[in-house]
């Protein structure tokens, strides 16, 4: 019996969005008499933050503060088109088009103060606290909250935008197969290290380190969630996760959670990231997407690391602690260090 110690790695990249003709996504964003805005969206929040991110760029394009902002996603019959959340796409596609409504809201904003002070737009500026003042003039100002009031009640104007980012189909050239399948690449690189129990094949995970690009972040903390969310997710995918334990034999599938195996917080390991920042050329504000990538590379790196540590490569998930012994088994009896699948 022994405890064996192993170092993998493994590196990813991710696309964001799928261009396979089409995907479009809307948004529709309206002042309220209260001088708030509206977000209004088919777009789903499965829990990622969407609706956080959603309102953070609105509210930087409108020039309004966050708490200003109200997302509502609430219903796919009354609210614009969205062709779902998947494919890491929520932040960039729906993020953009969220950013284009609220650019046309911005406008209307603009040209009602234009009027009341007496002054181009070209002069205006918004100050990010909800104020529109004269450039060089900061005395001179209105709020944007009594602005939206003013269209409503005085010149009955609405003070709306309208958004939908889709990105034109890339055809496949029939010469090289070449094509432009995403929006934009998102990457990360995970190294995991495990220790492994010869006698009884579990495997221990010790830390997951990694470094991920994924453009800039809109949102740090919601970034680090997914991070850490995603690791633990990895690694219980690489370890623990089958609804189909003895498949193609069904008989023994679990039938609740008190039978499907999940890591808890005592075989947690140490997870640390590093966050690198190249913007995105086309995203919101640099923006591109960091949910799905991250239980990705966590994967391969622990399986990396128990070859590492015991000289047997499996092929299959979870990796079960009988794989291992099996493996270890067959090397003995090679008496080599040879791959076994």
């Amino acid at each position: 019996m022994a405890l064996l110690r192993g170092t993998g790695m493994a590196a990813v990249n991710y696309p964001t969005g799928m261009n396979l003709g089409g995907d479009p996504t809307q948004a529709l964003v309206h002042a309220t008499t209260s001088g708030s805005f509206n977000v209004v969206l088919s777009s789903t929040d499965l829990g990622q933050g969407l609706k956080t991110v959603v309102a953070q760029v609105a509210a930087e394009a409108l020039g309004v503060p966050y708490d200003q902002i109200v997302v509502d996603t609430a219903d796919t019959d009354t609210g614009p088109h969205c062709m779902g959340t998947f494919a890491s796409r929520g932040t960039h596609r729906v993020g953009n088009a969220v950013k284009m409504a609220a650019l046309e809201a911005r406008e209307a904003v603009l040209q009602l103060a234009s009027e009341e002070l007496e002054v181009s737009v070209a002069d205006l500026v918004l100050d990010g606290r909800g104020n529109v003042e004269v450039a060089g003039s900061p005395t001179k100002k209105l709020a944007i909250a009594d602005l939206a009031s003013r269209a409503q009640f005085q010149y009955g104007r609405t003070i709306a935008g309208r958004g939908v980012f889709m990105k034109p189909k890339s055809e496949v050239d029939p010469e090289t197969g070449a094509m432009d399948p995403d929006s934009t690449q998102a990457y990360a690189c995970t190294v995991a290290e495990v220790e492994v129990d010869t006698e009884t094949g579990v495997v221990r995970v010790i830390s997951i380190r990694s470094a991920y690009e994924v453009g800039q972040q809109v949102n740090p903390a919601l970034v680090q969630g997914q991070i850490v969310g995603g690791a633990w997710m990895g690694m219980s995918h690489a370890l623990y996760e089958t609804t189909e334990p003895y498949y193609p034999d069904r008989s023994h599938s679990p039938k609740d959670f008190a039978e499907y195996l999940m890591p808890g917080a005592g075989e947690t390991p140490l997870i640390e990231a590093v966050v690198l920042e190249i913007p995105s050329a086309n995203g919101p504000y640099g923006a591109k997407g960091v949910g799905e990538m991250t239980a990705n590379s966590p994967i391969p790196a622990i399986a990396n690391a128990i070859f590492d540590a015991t000289g047997v490569r499996i092929d299959h998930l979870p990796i079960r602690p009988e794989d291992i012994l099996r493996g270890l088994d067959a090397l003995a009896a090679a008496g080599t260090k040879e791959d076994v699948a």
